[in-house]
């Protein structure tokens, strides 16, 4: 077995009075495909800077085998100092790289290679950076969040350009479809210290799992420990002095390590304030066009959403999500079509590039809309040091510069403000941006348990997944279709496959349901997927609706002189009886499925 390219051995670094790392270490051979993981603040950037070199450790080993070489992609790049994106990425080839890969690279995402790297926004800069990476196919490749600002199609050419490439890689992402796709073991950051499983991403949540539970019962053991040793001490026998002192000191040593034991990190506590409930439509639109001078955005595009749906919105970046998403919320009028929005809607909406933000208040002006020490959640007052807390900030951070929050500090934050006001209609804007995955978790179950309706721009394929009841796909031209499912689900759908969620949901004005359920969660599940929950509960309506259309289409059957009068309204109601009855019987077997799952999961 060849020697590792790159060893970090022991690695500490301190950050204040608590160490971020603490004995953390990372191998890295030829052909690795590793995914480095733990919670926002965890020290995963840290750690990958150091192992770039760009950072170094406070105590520690870092070896790199002579002539490897290694490019890292870092969250916030740095381009100064070149002239254009072009310069940036043929500075960063080696002797023996194809300079025309350079080119080639920008061009795919999204850029000239002519742009000035002081006028670039953020997301352009990434991808700059990311070409800049990539572009000398080197034997290591460290990528800190490369799917940040990419749209789904750029994310999904990412995964094929590194599925084929050579260069071992380490991986920092947020994104589950992405690190299931591509890595092939696991690097669990957590307390400062690092665990490796030789499993990808896929099996690292169960195993996690276990490896928690294994180290709450060392620590319930120990503290037992600690308190028999405790009461020996206050009632044992003097007399034999040397011994006991032994014992002190063997004490002194068991509460030293407790002490530093670091608390398991908290979890997020999302909780949306609820207002009353909207009316059943939210909003209907009718053969809404839009355009901006250039080529249209939005063309013919007709829905009808009822409350209770998760509707996701994907395309490529310009292909006008955020200007649909604006439209189906009033916020914008079309150039053509109608547009009318229920009754009762109170909206809260989640910004993409956070800029509701503004970066000199403090985090507790922020939350408090300067209003002092207390933030009104759901209309009802609360310290905001508490509510703080439930989304794991500080104390201490209350006085902290919105400027000098981390990205996922940031998105936090803005969940934290967005989820205080009463709503029953979300608009979340790229919510998982930034966001680790546990967070992301925690989000997906409280949108799950979430009475009102909810409109989602998202990159995110398995939040998409797990999400979403229909997704609007931008199809080229100003073409939108809606998709029953979530992304696989549109996918499969759109490559001609029978869908494995639900049936196509075609774009007509009338009322329908608002989604069609998912396939049952499979036997073992201790918890129901929310587009299972979501049938399970709208299935009984869509049922009693199929009903009535079978008893009025035998009512017309019923009538003998149909046929001779009208021979089309016969045929007609014919049709339509059959294929209600068919539609019953399968939304039948359908709910019974998930009485059934449902069932299981909560006697597991």
């Amino acid at each position: 077995m060849a020697p590792p390219l790159l060893i970090l051995r022991d690695i500490y670094l301190r950050f204040g009075a608590q160490p971020l790392l603490d004995g953390a270490e990372l191998f890295v051979s030829a052909g690795d495909r590793l995914c480095l993981v733990g919670r926002n603040g965890s020290g995963k950037s840290s750690l990958l800077k150091i192992a770039a070199g760009t950072v170094e450790a406070d105590g520690g080993e870092r070896f790199m085998q002579p002539g490897a070489t290694l490019r890292y992609l870092p969250q916030e790049p740095d381009l100064s100092g070149f002239q254009s994106t072009l310069d940036a990425v043929v500075d960063g080839l080696g002797p023996g790289d194809d300079p025309h890969r350079a080119r080639a690279l920008l061009e795919r995402l999204g850029l000239s290679g002519a742009e000035n790297p002081a006028h670039l926004s953020g997301g352009e800069a990434r991808r700059a950076a990311l070409a800049r990476a990539l572009a000398p196919a080197p034997d290591i490749l460290l990528l800190d969040e490369p799917t940040n600002h990419l749209d789904l199609p750029a994310i999904e050419w990412l995964e094929e350009e590194l599925k084929a490439s050579r260069s071992a890689l380490v991986l920092v992402s947020h994104d589950r479809r992405f690190l299931e796709n591509l890595s092939r073991a696991t690097v669990w950051l957590s307390d400062g210290v690092t665990h490796r499983l030789d499993r990808g991403f896929a099996d690292f949540e169960p195993w996690r799992d276990d490896f928690m539970e294994q180290q709450e019962v060392e620590r319930h053991k120990l503290k037992r420990k600690i308190s028999a040793e405790t009461s020996w001490l206050h009632q044992g026998v003097t007399a034999r002095r040397k011994r006991n002192m032994g014992r002190l000191r063997a004490l002194i040593a068991l509460r030293k390590s407790q002490s530093e034991r670091r608390a398991q990190p908290g979890a997020v506590n999302l909780d949306a304030s609820q207002a009353d409930a909207s009316s059943k439509l939210v909003c209907e639109a009718r053969h809404v066009a839009k355009a901006y001078g250039g080529p249209t955005l939005i063309d013919d595009f007709s829905i009808r959403i009822q409350r209770g749906a998760r509707i996701g919105i994907v395309g490529p970046n310009g292909a006008g999500k955020t200007t649909l998403l604006n439209i189906l919320t009033g916020v914008l009028a079309p150039d053509a079509g109608t547009f009318r929005l229920g009754h009762n809607l109170a909206m809260v909406s989640l910004d993409q590039k956070r800029e509701q933000l503004d970066g000199h208040a403090t985090l507790q002006d922020a939350l408090t809309d300067g209003g002092g020490q207390t933030v009104s959640v759901g209309g009802k007052p609360r310290h905001v040091v508490g509510y703080m807390k439930d989304f794991l900030f500080l104390p201490e951070q209350a006085r902290t510069p919105v400027s000098v929050l981390s990205g996922g500090e940031r998105g936090r934050l803005m969940l934290a403000r967005a989820l205080a006001r009463p709503s029953n209609l979300l608009v979340l804007d790229e919510p998982t941006n930034d966001l680790d995955l546990e967070t992301l978790d925690l989000l997906q179950e409280m949108l799950s348990d979430y009475a009102g309706t909810v409109l989602l721009v998202s990159h995110d394929r398995d939040f998409l997944d797990r999400v979403a009841t229909s997704v609007i796909a931008a199809e080229g031209k100003g073409k939108w279709i809606e998709y029953a499912g979530g992304y696989s689900d549109m996918a499969r759908q759109r490559a001609g496959a029978p869908p494995a969620a639900a049936t196509v949901a075609a774009n007509k004005t009338k009322a329908r349901p608002a989604a069609t359920a998912t396939k049952p969660a499979s036997k073992g599940n201790k918890k129901l997927s929310y587009k299972d929950k979501f049938a399970l509960e709208s299935l009984p309506a869509r049922m009693a609706a199929l009903q009535g259309e079978i008893a009025q289409h035998k009512k017309s059957l019923a009538d003998g002189g149909l046929y001779g009068r009208d021979p089309g309204a016969f045929e007609a109601a014919a049709t339509g009886l059959g294929e209600a009855e068919s539609a019953l019987a399968a939304a039948e077997d359908q709910w019974l499925a998930l009485e059934m799952a449902r069932e299981e999961s909560e006697g597991a």
